[in-house]
């Protein structure tokens, strides 16, 4: 049996339809049937369970987005990292593997391949790496799982929220037998205010940069991989092969869907962090060479994207 925490999130709601897909015996369980964040009624209830694996999808991310979280810090350090670190020690105690859904969003840009080595360039709106990313794009490359994060409270700037789940990461790290699952950015086909296409198709005006995204169900089915798997217990990053531009998604919205309205784009960093944002955004590109290699393999990003677009289901009114 597998216990999913966080049962009414977004990103818990896919994995319950994977499991269900999967025929898999599972309780999902929100805060409101047993608060969880409480140690003393968590270790007491796995002892009870005893689940062959649990999964945390449980997080605060801020509504509408993660500005709010510069506001309510307090629930977003304990949902983002007192709740992890408080569900490791548990887990270590009861003895129960798990998986814990983390965020891509503590890196900033990528690595660039440069004569004479390769660098990390933060912000990839910067010319040089515009120009390289059109004429070269085999020369950019993700951040891998050996790599320090660089959108944190120790190498910052970095949103608040960044930052407290670059903090969990490190504090969780090596505890029990656990797998640290790196989100980024999640879309899919169903039309939803936490769907990276939704945001696009809504937005105002839009921010062009470059990206790694997870669609949301093979995100989910490929965490669940990791565990049936058996696959060594660690940091992964789990995205659709590849990155893309906004402006690559924006063309695809358009050709497909076909929207009644054009898109306007902020013409740079100044005017969108003047009147579009308040805290900084992480942009950014993760290798996935540690799942491919445990043959975990999920779609390339513009394949899922144009089959996300192509299954198009608007929200009902």
């Amino acid at each position: 049996m597998i216990i999913l925490l966080g049962a009414t999130g977004y990103i818990s709601q896919a994995f319950t339809q994977a499991l269900l897909r999967q025929n898999k015996e599972f309780v999902a369980l929100s805060r409101k049937e047993i608060d969880y964040t409480r140690f003393d009624l968590l270790l007491p209830f796995l002892r009870d369970r005893k689940p062959e694996f649990l999964i945390n999808a449980a997080g605060y991310t801020g509504k509408p987005n993660v500005d709010a979280c510069e506001v309510a810090r307090a629930d977003t350090l304990q949902g983002n990292t007192l709740f992890p670190l408080t569900l490791a020690h548990a887990c270590l105690a009861a003895n129960i593997p798990w998986g814990h859904v983390s965020s891509g969003c503590i890196y900033a840009g990528a690595r660039l391949d440069e004569p004479g080595g390769t660098r990390v360039e933060k912000d990839l709106t910067q010319p040089g790496a515009k120009t390289l990313l059109s004429e070269h794009p085999e020369k950019l490359h993700g951040f891998t799982e050996n790599d320090p994060p660089n959108f944190s409270f120790r190498d910052g700037p970095c949103s608040f929220y960044s930052g407290t789940k670059a903090l969990a990461e490190e504090s969780i790290a090596g505890l029990g037998q656990s797998y640290i699952w790196r989100l980024r950015i999640p879309f899919d086909e169903f039309d939803n205010s936490r769907n990276y296409l939704s945001k696009i198709q809504r937005y105002s005006k839009v921010y062009d940069n470059v990206n790694s995204l997870s669609h949301r169900a093979d995100f989910v089915t490929a965490c669940i991989e990791t565990w049936i798997r058996r696959v060594p217990f660690g940091i992964y990053n789990v995205t659709n092969p590849g990155f893309v531009t906004t402006r690559q998604v924006v063309g695809l919205i358009e050709k497909i869907l076909k929207p009644n309205r054009s898109f306007e784009f902020w013409s740079n960093d100044a005017e969108f962090y003047k009147t579009g944002a308040v805290t900084p955004r992480s942009n950014c590109v993760l290798d996935v060479s540690k799942l491919l290699a445990a043959g975990i393999k999920p779609r390339p990003v513009e394949e899922a994207l144009e089959s996300s677009l192509r299954q198009w289901q608007p929200e009902k009114a």
